[in-house]
């Protein structure tokens, strides 16, 4: 028999990476002649990885040389910082939107979309009693879930004002909801976006804002009498609080498009946490049992009544 040889990882995310890399379809090099130090997995890999460092790229570049990850990528070279820069401009929001659902569970059933507001700009709160009311740079996020795992499906990011309803429009076409159970707020009460949804084989349950009046549309009127599990719908506020808290908490880029891709890379890195949790719970649990063990140990042992006698004898002689 022939023995195979397992791959080899140094850590739960490098798997992760190259699974990532390996299933989204990206060639090795985007470009058949010229430079070829860098492939598009040490690029991915290197760009998740300060991501999760919430540094700048100076200070990450510098942590990078002296990282384990030199060798664990097979770096022959370490990116400067207009290398680095350069590669947050290659992948576009169609290939970030790719990966991102690579790591998407198989099954999906049950699914909730809310909008959070995100800053934009960092800017010093001390002195903003000073200059008045100062411009702030206006970013929202729309993210459609997964209920069961808390993946993000897809995701939407904004620096204008534009109705929940038509950032929904947009997610719903570009997206496979055959099947899906999907939740929403009053914002999303809206017969035309029923219809999409029906159109594509899902259901959209969104509380009907008149309650006193009998709404419009047939769809609406059977959303007058919501189903049980629609508290499930409050899993999205926990995906927008965990990415706010644990990972954005302001986007750095000042272009649009860079501040869309810079989300992007984001969502990516919190579906591979998201990924890595549901996989541990999911391993068996191994049981230590220590058992004590009491061993009785019998040591007989002889009485010699002759020999007291005698002794006893004598002695009262």
């Amino acid at each position: 028999m022939q023995n195979l040889i397992l791959p080899k990882y140094n850590n739960s995310l490098e798997k992760e990476l190259l699974n990532l890399f390996h299933y989204s379809e990206l060639p090795l090099h985007f470009n058949k002649t010229g430079n070829k130090e860098f492939t598009n997995y040490q690029r991915i890999s290197i760009i998740i990885l300060f991501q999760r460092s919430k540094k700048s790229i100076r200070d990450f570049i510098k942590e990078l040389k002296e990282s384990k990850w030199v060798s664990w990528l097979g770096l022959k070279k370490i990116p400067q910082k207009s290398t680095l820069h350069d590669w947050l401009k290659i992948f576009n929001m169609k290939i970030i939107r790719k990966m991102c659902k690579v790591l998407l569970p198989r099954e999906i059933k049950l699914t909730s979309i809310d909008g959070t507001g995100i800053d934009s700009w960092k800017r010093s709160r001390q002195y903003e009693h000073r200059i008045g009311n100062p411009y702030m740079p206006y970013a929202k996020a729309d993210l459609f879930i997964d209920v069961k795992t808390l993946s993000i499906i897809d995701f939407s990011l904004i620096n204008k004002k534009t109705h929940d309803v038509k950032i929904a429009e947009q997610i719903f076409k570009r997206n496979s909801i055959k099947g899906f159970t999907i939740l929403g707020d009053k914002g999303y009460d809206s017969e035309p976006l029923h219809e999409l949804v029906r159109k594509k084989k899902g259901i959209l349950f969104a509380p009907v804002r008149e309650k006193s009046k009998k709404p419009k549309g047939r769809f609406r009127r059977m959303c007058v009498n919501l189903p049980d599990f629609m508290g499930m719908r409050s899993m999205n506020e926990s995906v927008n609080s965990s990415l706010k808290r644990r990972q954005i908490t302001a986007l750095k880029s000042k272009k649009v498009h860079m501040k869309q891709r810079e989300f992007g890379w984001q969502v990516i890195l919190y579906n591979i946490d998201r990924k890595l949790i549901v996989e541990n719970n999911q391993q068996p649990k191994i049981i230590n049992q220590t058992f004590f063990y009491l061993v009785v140990i019998l040591c007989p042992f002889r009485t010699e009544p002759f020999a007291y006698k005698s002794l006893y004898t004598s002695s009262y002689n």
